[in-house]
């Protein structure tokens, strides 16, 4: 089985946010950059779990942008995976990243995609869709299971109020989430290994954005606290109608 992992770079959760230029541009000064979680926890090591028990598997790692991506994809390596694709492209536009994975993926005929069911920046949760379909494969979203049973799969996905069992066909797309797998840490073995494994950079393909970035916006600072004596419920009653308007 061929298995192609999306791996996406995003700005750590305690980085300071800013924007520049008139806030069309994120500021990246300063930012502490990492492994897209739920690429990394979940779509990551679910495949090398699947290699682990079939070391037939071949995993390769496929990111999109341009040579600043170049050690986040070397630590996905460091985890796991034969080798990795840069695809030197710094458009933000879904349709253009999608098109771009699509393009290796039907290239290098993989049975299976995995994709993090969001990025934890943007929280689109556009791309396994939008590859999939230029695909032409299957796709399953919010999976929280994944079992091989020879040339299908089973998998067990989140739906509202409920969990959902699909069996699919290859080739097929997956979005992953938490209960997929653990996270793990690369061992100095791995960290070790993934300085010689090949990182192949190829020139996107030409497709043209559908979107662009008009702003940028940071929610408003929150407000105060206002501590109310348990001696006087009234005036939180009075302020919880008067000013946060709640009843």
């Amino acid at each position: 089985m061929k298995i192609l992992v999306c791996i996406s770079k995003t700005p750590d959760t305690t980085a300071k946010i800013a924007f520049t230029d008139n806030n069309t541009k994120f500021a990246q000064d300063g930012v502490q950059w990492i492994i897209n979680p739920y690429d990394e926890w979940y779509a990551l090591v679910r495949a090398i779990e699947l290699k682990e028990k079939d070391p037939a598997t071949t995993i390769h790692l496929i990111t999109v942008g341009g040579a600043d991506c170049d050690p986040i994809i070397r630590k996905a390596l460091a985890l796991g995976g034969d080798e990795a694709i840069r695809v030197n492209t710094d458009n933000a536009d879904s349709f253009v990243i999608a098109s771009q994975i699509a393009a290796i993926a039907n290239e290098g005929k993989y049975d299976l995609v995995f994709t993090g069911k969001e990025t934890i920046d943007y929280n689109g949760s556009a791309i396994g869709g939008m590859v999939a379909e230029l695909m032409d494969a299957a796709y399953v979203s919010l999976a929280t299971k994944f079992d091989l049973n020879g040339t299908t799969a089973t998998i067990n996905r989140e739906i509202e109020g409920g969990e959902e069992t699909i069996e699919v066909s290859f080739p097929a797309v997956v979005s992953c989430q938490k209960g997929m797998a653990e996270q793990r840490i690369p061992n100095m073995k791995g960290i070790m290994g993934a300085r010689t494994k090949p990182l192949k950079v190829v020139e996107p393909a030409a497709v043209e954005a559908l979107t662009s970035i008009a702003s940028f916006e940071l929610p408003p600072a929150k407000a105060g606290v206002k501590l109310i004596s348990p001696d006087t419920p009234e005036e939180l009653v009075r302020l919880l109608h008067e000013e946060a308007k709640l009843i």
